[in-house]
């Protein structure tokens, strides 16, 4: 049977009937109503194929997409399900074909794959993109059992490993387009933790900032300006990267962690942004500048926060240079030739006559 869109119907079970039921127990009652030579009268196998039906949609979803196969117990199955909160429905692949691979493991290998890649997508993408993936899942899944079915199996070995071939690439596509989601939405609630620590470093600095001002009349502190200096530098320095495609995120983390991820990332860049301040504002290092007034020291030293929190290789290298020596050299040895310091000197004596 070709890939179909299943009529969804509704019947009243009879008292007593049980809600919900599994894939495989709908996949028997499609394949017992596919087989019987009955009519469709009370107590009919298609009767009861639209009573497994009611009650599998009840537990996961309308059945969108399937595959059933035409002379064995397998098939796949795509199923949407409102959510309570959401636009977009909660999607699931559905998948029995132990019976229909048992000769044929290199299906089967394949089938497994995309049962990884149908949970990898429900588990990190979310909204179109995980639409999208699960439905490619499902139409490679159901060529793939096409392949082992007796109703559309290829007529020879050499036109099942061209198919094969075929499949195996389709599938590698849609695995390419799942790592490029994946990665996208990773950035995405990466970025989102990153700008909300940014942000609230930047505010409490600002209120740190107007609070010293208002204690001690100065409006500029090293250490505050620093923080949120490095900080915004930081932002800015992924902004970068993602711009140019070359800021890949471990996408099956889970979105919590990435965003705990991005929200230490203007931390790593504000504390390394104060270091450096205080190694040219403490004189370890000095400022490149030509003048000496506060006002222009102050603004380097906002430029020097800022790209201590863009780059923290150039700040780590420039902690290191301010690192005074751990070790002295040590001497040179004596020359071969010569006694060494230590050693004993021999009295000199007479020559015997």
């Amino acid at each position: 049977m070709p890939l179909t869109r299943t009529t969804k119907h509704h019947t009243n079970g009879a008292p007593g009937t049980r809600i919900g039921c599994t894939f495989a127990e709908l996949l028997y009652a499609h394949h017992d109503w596919h087989t019987s030579p009955n009519g469709d009268g009370p107590g009919s196998a298609e009767e009861e194929y639209r009573k497994t039906l009611h009650r599998f949609e009840a537990h996961h979803g309308d059945v969108v997409s399937a595959y059933w196969c035409s002379h064995i117990e397998s098939g796949i199955a795509l199923t949407e399900k409102p959510r309570r909160f959401g636009l977009r429905p909660r999607i699931a692949f559905h998948r029995e074909t132990d019976w229909a691979t048992k000769h044929a493991p290199e299906i089967a290998a394949e089938l497994h794959r995309l049962d990884e890649l149908a949970i990898r997508a429900r588990t990190v993408l979310s909204g179109v993109r995980e639409e999208i993936c699960l439905h490619l899942v499902a139409n490679s899944a159901a060529h793939l059992l096409s392949l082992a079915d007796e109703a559309s199996e290829p007529e020879n070995a050499r036109a099942l490993n061209k198919a094969l071939a075929e499949e195996r690439a389709r599938i590698d596509q849609v695995e390419a387009y799942y790592k490029e989601a994946a990665n996208g939405q990773a950035e995405i609630v990466y970025f989102a933790g990153m700008a909300t620590v940014a942000v609230l470093v930047s505010v409490l600095g600002g209120l740190a900032l107007f609070t010293h001002n208002l204690l001690h009349n100065e409006t500029y502190h090293v250490g505050i300006v620093a923080l949120i200096a490095g900080a915004l530098g930081a932002v800015i320095s992924v902004i970068q990267r993602i711009t140019n495609s070359t800021f890949p995120v471990d996408y099956d983390i889970g979105r919590a962690y990435a965003f705990f991820l991005g929200g230490l990332r203007p931390l790593i860049g504000g504390t390394l942004a104060i270091a450096i301040t205080y190694v040219f504002d403490s004189g370890i290092l000095h400022l490149p500048i030509a003048s000496t007034s506060t006002h222009d020291e102050h603004l380097a030293l906002v430029v020097v926060g800022f790209l201590a929190g863009f780059s923290e290789r150039w700040a780590q290298d420039t902690l290191a240079t301010a690192l005074p020596a751990q070790h002295a050299a040590p001497p040179a040895p004596p020359p071969a030739n010569q006694p060494h310091a230590d050693a004993p000197k021999r009295e000199p004596t007479a020559d015997a006559d």
